[in-house]
């Protein structure tokens, strides 16, 4: 084993495979886990290993010998709070000196059951580890970031409704500083971007940087569910309408100031995202 190993549990995700390239960029060696290792697609650079969150398979195996692990649960998983309780356990009985969970802000928002099962792995995964950092992201930008490239910004909620959405990479940033050990044990994190903007706000940022028309536009729930929530069933679909009607209330927001003394610098803007995509 070699100093510095850390694992990110679900590295072949959005999420996971940010934190997994910013580890490597650190210096640090990241063994990612998986279900199907031949198949993984993630940074170069990431050793593979075989391990099911959902069953526990292969956890305390592929967690045996790092010093950290990363705990993020594919987006409205209903089982999240049994797979953080499994991970907790196995990151226990491997010896794993350091776990940080990704959850997310606002997670006591009663109008969304994802949100309030974060808040119960929350206190599941304190209950094993109590030393545990808690990581609270906002939405991030990228989610939009391709729409807006593409030239249209649609949402099945109010394009009026504010954000602070954080830039993808600067969570990535401090979910390092988790694993290398720099955050106070115990803590929780929210991490917010550095600004409150509507759909139309970032459309309005996105023609100008971009130098042509990027439109916004609400649609309908029947409009995303015969579209891009085509495959959407089951859990899955009834948390996702919850969270738009709960973005359509009152948007999502959250305070900056943290996540600006965690990075010690500005967190990226909306402009600054989009002019490093183009440059």
């Amino acid at each position: 084993m070699r100093a510095g190993t850390v694992a990110v549990l679900g590295a072949t995700g959005k999420t996971g495979s940010a934190v997994a390239a910013a580890a490597l960029h650190a210096g640090l060696a990241v063994r990612g886990t998986t279900r199907h290792p031949g198949q993984a697609d993630g940074p170069a650079g990431v050793e593979w290993h075989q391990a099911d969150a959902l069953t526990g398979d292969g956890l305390t195996h592929a967690l045996t010998g790092a010093e950290a692990a990363y705990l993020i649960v594919p987006n409205v998983h209903p089982a999240e709070v049994e797979m953080v309780d499994l991970v907790a356990q196995a990151a226990t009985e491997a010896g794993v000196d350091r776990v940080v969970y990704h959850s997310v802000a606002d997670p006591h928002d009663a109008r969304m059951a994802h949100h309030l099962r974060k808040a119960r792995a929350e206190t599941v995964l304190r209950g094993v580890r109590p030393e545990a950092v808690v990581l609270r992201p906002c939405a991030y930008q990228q989610n939009l970031l391709g729409a807006a490239l593409a030239g249209r910004l649609e949402v099945p909620y109010r394009v009026s409704a504010p954000f602070s959405l954080v830039d993808l990479g600067d969570i990535a940033e401090v979910a390092v500083a988790a694993l290398s050990g720099q955050l106070e044990p115990g803590s929780t994190h929210v991490l917010g971007g550095p600004e409150e903007l509507t759909v139309e706000d970032l459309a309005r940022t996105a023609t100008r940087v971009l130098g042509r028309p990027v439109t916004a536009s609400s649609i309908t729930i029947e409009q995303w569910r015969s579209g891009p929530g085509a495959r959407t069933q089951g859990c899955a679909l009834t948390d996702l309408l919850a969270m738009f009607e709960a973005y359509d209330q009152t948007g999502f927001t959250v305070d900056p100031t943290p996540l600006t003394h965690l990075l010690g610098r500005p967190p990226t803007t909306w402009t600054q995202l989009l002019s490093k995509e183009t440059s």
